[in-house]
């Protein structure tokens, strides 16, 4: 049996809509563009370290995708890293890779309206 996992994504509008209001259309597009290439760059360079067997820093960049992602609305997003960073500092290996797969699935669907190339990176 193939299991096909459907996680719920959640996002909240307002942390944008925010941006926005105080920064003007121009610039709050340039600033919410550059988060979200950084957030797909540092999903990345994550998974790379993951399948690298590189653990050491994963947690403090976890937590600071977490911050990030609530700033963006990722709901979603930063409810699962910050599942990953609890299962990454107990030492759990099972549930680790578990969440982290769901971490992956998460940030694809997040991330894919608004960057495409999150894809093609991960």
């Amino acid at each position: 049996m193939k299991l096909k996992p459907n996680d719920r994504i959640c996002q909240d509008a307002e942390p944008i809509a925010l941006i926005y209001r105080s920064m003007g259309t121009k610039v709050a597009e340039e600033v919410v563009s550059r988060a979200l290439n950084e957030l797909t760059l540092s999903i990345s360079g994550m998974a790379q370290q993951v399948e690298g067997k590189d653990l050491m820093t994963l947690a403090r960049q976890l937590r600071r995708l977490e911050r990030m992602a609530t700033q963006l609305g990722l709901v979603s997003l930063s409810r699962v890293a910050l599942d990953v960073r609890n299962c990454l500092e107990g030492e759990d290996v099972t549930a680790f890779a578990a969440v982290w797969a769901r971490f992956l699935r998460v940030a694809k669907r997040s991330l894919a309206a608004e960057n495409g190339a999150l894809d093609q990176q991960i």
